[in-house]
């Protein structure tokens, strides 16, 4: 893929990431609609690539919560930091046993796959209109919620479901305060995303030889700044109730994609 393929990709990776209407399915349309001919290989490079990006954009924004959760971490004392991470850490559960057991069942959903993409995202349109509707509250999560938040995260690995919005909105469904479901589902991803990129390096599921550094550092760099925007953006649309706006995308964009699988 050229400069231009790569960065377009990097700012559709960095809004969606963030944005409730399904990172992996965007970066599956999108990849068909620019018709990526990589190799398997360099395609799971550049979403490596720009996956990390997000997550390095996550943790730009909420630096300061981050710092005070580590903080309060290594005070070793059982405070408010530490039974936060511990939520953390029951929601990661979830996805991690699913990407450990059924990582290559979980690859061939992938791959342009765009009739799958296409109702995935009408179901993220259904829980984002649900999820606006909910109303406002000041409650915490709890550890229970994280165990259920975290499946919800899981299932959202499918191309289509939107993380952020599955998480957001299955926080939200129970009880809890939008910005707050909010913070936790952007902080939650983090360890994640960053367990994966290593496992995907030191597992030679990709390698940086034969890259094109130059390529590739654009559509890190596009994805980063968008993704500073799209997650700063997304706290004040949770805060404001206004997913139906994104329920009502996701709808026709899923309906373009089935329409678009039976006309090609």
């Amino acid at each position: 893929m050229d400069v231009w393929d790569v960065s377009i990709l990097g700012i559709i990776q960095g809004l969606t990431e963030f944005l409730p209407v399904s990172s992996s399915g965007h970066l599956e349309l999108g990849k068909a609609i620019l018709g990526d001919d990589s190799l398997p290989k360099e395609s799971l490079l550049l979403t490596v690539i720009l996956h990390f990006a997000t997550a390095l954009s996550t943790v730009v924004i909420f630096r300061k919560d981050i710092f005070e959760i580590l903080k309060g971490l290594f005070s070793f004392k059982w405070n408010e930091e530490t039974k936060f991470s511990l939520k953390i850490v029951i929601s990661m559960v979830p996805a991690a046993l699913v990407g450990y057991f059924f990582e290559s069942e979980m690859e061939m959903l992938f791959g342009e796959n765009l009739l799958l993409v296409g109702f995935m995202l009408i179901i993220t349109a259904l829980l984002l209109w649900l999820t606006d509707k909910a109303r406002a509250t000041q409650k915490n999560v709890s550890y229970s919620n994280s165990l259920v938040i975290g499946v919800a995260q899981a299932i959202a690995i499918m191309p289509g479901i939107s993380r952020s919005g599955a998480t957001i909105a299955s926080s939200v469904l129970l009880g809890n305060d939008k910005s707050k479901a909010a913070r936790f589902s952007f902080l939650m991803v983090v360890p994640l995303i960053l367990g994966k990129i290593t496992k995907d390096i030191t597992g030679g599921e990709i390698s940086l030889e034969d890259a094109n550094m130059l390529t590739y550092s654009l559509g890190f760099a596009t994805a980063f700044i968008s993704g500073l925007f799209a997650c700063t953006w997304m706290i004040s649309i949770v805060k404001k109730s206004k997913l139906r706006y994104f329920a009502i995308y996701c709808f026709v964009v899923g309906v373009g994609a089935i329409i678009f699988t039976q006309l090609t």
